[in-house]
This record gives C-alpha cells, sequence and structure tokens, in this order.
C-alpha cells in the first residue's frame, strides 16, 4: 500500500498489487447508500405513479427499476461521489501511521577532535530526528559513534544517511530498530551472565542473543569476514564459536561482552570439573 502525505486523495489509497481500496466502515456506507438512491428512488416512484399502470405492473416496475438502479447507479455512484468521506478513517490511520515516529540504528566514523559531536547532532537534528542513546567506540581512524534515533515517518534511510555524511561521518550504515533497543543493556547481560551460570551450554545462545546475531555452525566458520559482519571469541572446553551478523559489524564493546562472557563460561566450567575430582 502506498503511504500518502498529509492532503493525499483518498485514490491513493489504492493497492498497488491489486488495485483495490480498503473496506469502508459499514455504517458510513450505509449512510452513502441511502443518500445516494433515496433521491433517485423517489423520483422513479413520483414517475411511476403518475402513470396509468395497472397496480401489479407498477409494483413490478419499482422493483425491477429499483433493483437495477441500486446495483447499477447507486452504489457506484456513492463508492465514487463520497470516497473521501467513506475513506476518511482510513486516511486519517495513514497519516498517523506516516507520521508516526520510527526508530533506526546509525553508525558512522568520526574524527576524534573537539566538535565533532555536535556537529554530527546539529545534522541530525536538521532531520528533527531525537537521539535515545549514543555509544561511543574508540577505532584507530578515530571514534565510532553509534547512535538510537527516533525520527519523523517520513524520514528514510537515504536521508540519514546524508545527514550522516554531512555531520562528518564516514562509512556510515543505518539500520531500522525496535524498541528493544532501548533495552538496558547492562540488565540484559547480567541476566544473560546468570544465564550461562545456570547452563554452560546456553553460552552460544546467550551470546548471539547479546549481539543479535546468528551461529555460525563449526564446518562454515573460517576465517573472520574483512567487513567486521563476523565475531570468533575462543573456549577452552567448547572450541572456537562464531557469529555473523550480515550488513550490520561488530563494535569492539560488542566484542569484549562476547569474551568476557565466554570467560565467565570458561571459568565456571574449570570449577564444575575441579569439585567433581
Amino acid at each position: 500500500m502506498k503511504r500518502p502525505p498529509h492532503n493525499t486523495p483518498a485514490a491513493d489509497l489504492s493497492c498497488e498489487v491489486c488495485g483495490r481500496m480498503p473496506e469502508p466502515h459499514k455504517a458510513r456506507l450505509t449512510v452513502a447508500n441511502v443518500a445516494v438512491m433515496l433521491p433517485i428512488e423517489l423520483l422513479v416512484h413520483a414517475l411511476v405513479v403518475e402513470t396509468h399502470l395497472p397496480y401489479v405492473a407498477k409494483v413490478l416496475v419499482l422493483t425491477f427499476t429499483a433493483t437495477v438502479l441500486v446495483i447499477w447507479v447507486a452504489e457506484p455512484s456513492a463508492a465514487r461521489i463520497l470516497r473521501s468521506w467513506l475513506h476518511a478513517p482510513a486516511l486519517r490511520h495513514r497519516r498517523q501511521l506516516a507520521a508516526a515516529p520510527a526508530l533506526w540504528r546509525a553508525r558512522t566514523l568520526l574524527a576524534d577532535h573537539p566538535g565533532s559531536l555536535q556537529r554530527m547532532t546539529q545534522a541530525l537534528a536538521r532531520l528533527e530526528a531525537n537521539i535515545l542513546g549514543l555509544h561511543v567506540h574508540p577505532v584507530p581512524d578515530g571514534v565510532l559513534d553509534e547512535f538510537v534515533l527516533s525520527v519523523p515517518g517520513e524520514v528514510g534511510e537515504r536521508e540519514l544517511l546524508a545527514a550522516l555524511h554531512d555531520g562528518g561521518g564516514s562509512h556510515s550504515h543505518v539500520w531500522p530498530t525496535t524498541s528493544l533497543a532501548m533495552a538496558d543493556g547492562q540488565t540484559k547481560a547480567l541476566s544473560l551472565a546468570a544465564r550461562i551460570a545456570a547452563r554452560l551450554d546456553e553460552l552460544p545462545l546467550a551470546v548471539a542473543e547479546l549481539l543479535h546475531a546468528q551461529i555460525v555452525p563449526p564446518q562454515d566458520g573460517g576465517a573472520a569476514a574483512d567487513d567486521g559482519t563476523r565475531l570468533k571469541i575462543p573456549t577452552a572446553w567448547h572450541g572456537p564459536i562464531t557469529f555473523s551478523r550480515p550488513g550490520e559489524p561488530f563494535t569492539p564493546a560488542e566484542s569484549a561482552r562476547a569474551h568476557r562472557l565466554a570467560e565467565l563460561a570458561e571459568t565456571l566450567s574449570h570449577r564444575h570439573t575441579d569439585s567433581s575430582l
């Protein structure tokens, strides 16, 4: 379905695939049909009543005429003439969806000098983007800034990338996200640590959940991808575990969290081994 701007006619609600409009509310459809049919029916009745036909013939003519008018004239006319009113609730809902803020994650590389972050926030502010979360990761070429942004619904990937470029960023990436991105990371990490402490074999799943990544089967592990979308954590008791997140490189902080969880599992594994001796 198309997303109309604020003054879009009802016709733009039609589906791009089938061309059909959304079903109007039954009450509105009834009112529209009555409004169109009533004048026509009154006119037909007035004309037929004035004729000198027998009573039965008048009834038959009125019945046939009313049926034809309802099927071929009234309903199509109501749908055509009053369609903006018929589909007003759907239009209103669509406009609310279009105007509703959307959540995005954004990563960009900035030079590590004073004023860089201020320039970036000013560029995002021009899009009316609200910064809900910010993590700064030191990297060899500067700082990798990761944002969680709330932006107007009509702002898309192209506009966000342009704003990041205008703000001095390079190697920028943006992804649609959900409110889960705003979860308390420390609480989540502690919960996953407790889960690993209870069952050591939960380590791969816990790390995958923490990083929103996929576990790479051992036979497909190979070397880490150059684009940083693969992460390998060594474990003495399980062997190396590789995680993949296509299109979204792992940050140094995420790598550190995954390694700490692996160290926790390894420490607990040694304790269990020593206690069993």
